[in-house]
């Protein structure tokens, strides 16, 4: 299975701006730019990779930890996952330096160890948490 998202930029990176149109078209053309990203501390303005990579986390752990849940006899009513991201400027440039992932479940039937344990299953198995430390390949030419 592969999934795709196309990212189109113009421009220099202070002053230039992009857009980012996913398969699923739930992002059609959704603008960014290093202003939305850097100089919007409170994001309102628009989003950024960091928040995408935030969102697709959040939405990656709640279904693997479902899947954990259900696998182990337990059916959530909900799970609420915010995901923060906190990306710091380095001498070589900008890098995520941690995923913290907030979780609130409401698991009827199960004890606190459990559900500790299926959430940390699912934390190390989720894809996009694998994909965070995956190697990268690349293709590259000019047009």
């Amino acid at each position: 299975m592969k999934r795709t998202a196309t990212a189109v930029w113009k421009g220099s990176g202070l002053e230039g701006s992009g857009t980012l149109t996913t398969q699923s078209r739930a992002f059609d053309n959704q603008p960014y730019s290093t202003k939305l990203r850097f100089q919007n501390e409170d994001g309102t303005m628009g989003t950024n990779p960091e928040e995408l990579i935030a969102a697709a986390h959040a939405g990656c752990f709640n279904m693997a930890l479902s899947f954990q849940l259900t696998g182990a006899g337990f059916v959530p009513d909900e799970l609420n996952t915010k995901a923060s991201l906190t990306i710091e400027k380095e001498d070589s440039g900008w890098r995520i330096k941690k995923i913290v992932l907030d979780l609130t479940g409401k698991v009827p039937g199960i004890d606190k160890e459990k559900f500790l344990e299926l959430a940390d299953n699912a934390k190390n198995g989720c894809p996009v948490s694998n994909a965070l430390s995956c190697p990268i390949e690349m293709n590259a030419s000019l047009a």
